[in-house]
């Protein structure tokens, strides 16, 4: 696909429903189906030739089918212009009518995905504020979509216009205790927390005088992500390839790292420092958590079966990363550990 997913995929998100009496929508409904990428396009095109108003196939193609992210960004606004169409049409519809309220349900999730879809190319195509317009509007008429992490396409988005503050009101809103978390919420927040010391931050001096407050809070915020998701640290200081992100991830595993890294690397090297803090702290975090199978600090104990379900989720070439294990310290960290 152009446009690289951050969340799940469009049939898992909104499928076509089955039985809706429209051809295009059955052969969608086979599309959605199949794991064979050829013959979901080519359903997808005898779709659009059945009914040109079939949204979802001009969803389909832009993801699978489209060369460019100019390209993509035309199938997906065709598509949110069809469902936009008939959420209108759907105020005439009688509320009893079962059929009528699913394909309206149906056409709601289309308008989301899509609107969140044509955000992510503005964003590919440098529109920076276009994207975040759109963002924002899909967050604030749609709240109950948070699990779909809308948030974190904004964030991403907000991070490349280096609008830190408006990053932070972002994190004070879904870094919460009650919320889900994520690579993404984890490390911005570190990265908020080391920009404004990082710069000024001298090893050798530290081993002399010691962390500054805003230092250790900076410190306490890179373990929380790195017991987070290890794995993210050896992406970020370029130990290991950041190839293209996979279609699904796995929370806390390689897959999320790999993703996290594919769109946020460039923010850490906009920070000047903060690689440099993250190379000499970030493994001090496994001595806080010894036996990180059998328990957390604060976290849940880390999934042993992660490795595995990356394995299926990333490519054949790609290098898996199995939770880091311990290594001989590095001048930097052996200096530094006295101090934590």
């Amino acid at each position: 696909a152009v446009v690289s997913t951050q969340s799940g995929h469009y049939g898992r998100v909104c499928p076509d429903v089955a039985g809706a009496g429209d051809k295009a929508d059955e052969l969608m409904a086979m599309a959605w189906r199949s794991i064979d990428t050829e013959k979901r396009i080519e359903l997808a095109l005898q779709a659009v030739t059945s009914n040109s108003n079939c949204a979802s196939a001009h969803i389909l193609l832009g993801e699978e089918c489209a060369a460019t992210v100019p390209e993509a960004d035309k199938y997906f606004r065709q598509a949110l212009k069809i469902a936009d169409n008939n959420i209108r049409k759907f105020v005439s519809v009688p509320s009893h009518d079962v059929k009528a309220n699913s394909l309206h349900r149906r056409d709601i999730n289309i308008c989301v995905y899509a609107r969140r879809r044509v955000a992510m190319c503005l964003r590919k195509m440098g529109k920076l504020k276009e994207c975040i317009k759109i963002t924002r509007e899909l967050i604030k008429e749609f709240p109950l979509m948070s699990v779909l992490h809308i948030h974190e396409n904004l964030i991403e988005a907000l991070l490349a216009q280096k609008a830190y503050n408006d990053v932070q009101a972002l994190l004070t809103r879904y870094d919460d205790l009650t919320l889900p978390k994520s690579a993404v919420i984890c490390y911005s927040a570190a990265l908020l927390k080391i920009r404004p010391v990082c710069e000024k931050f001298f090893a050798d001096v530290t081993v002399k005088k010691g962390l500054t407050t805003h230092q250790f809070d900076a410190v306490e915020a890179l373990q929380r992500a790195v017991e987070f998701n290890p794995h993210v640290p050896q992406y970020l200081l370029e130990e290991k390839p950041i190839i293209l992100p996979p279609e699904h991830l796995l929370k806390r595993g390689d897959s999320e790292a790999v993703a996290y890294s594919f769109y946020h690397a460039a923010h850490w090297k906009e920070v000047p420092g903060s690689i440099k803090f993250l190379e000499c702290f970030w493994k001090d975090t496994f001595k806080l958590i010894p036996f990180p199978l059998e328990k957390g600090k604060l976290f849940h104990p880390y999934t042993s079966g992660t490795e595995e379900t990356d394995r299926e989720l990333l490519p054949l070439f790609h290098d898996v990363s199995v939770y880091p294990k311990k290594e001989k310290s590095t001048d930097c960290d052996s200096a530094l550990i006295p101090l934590l």
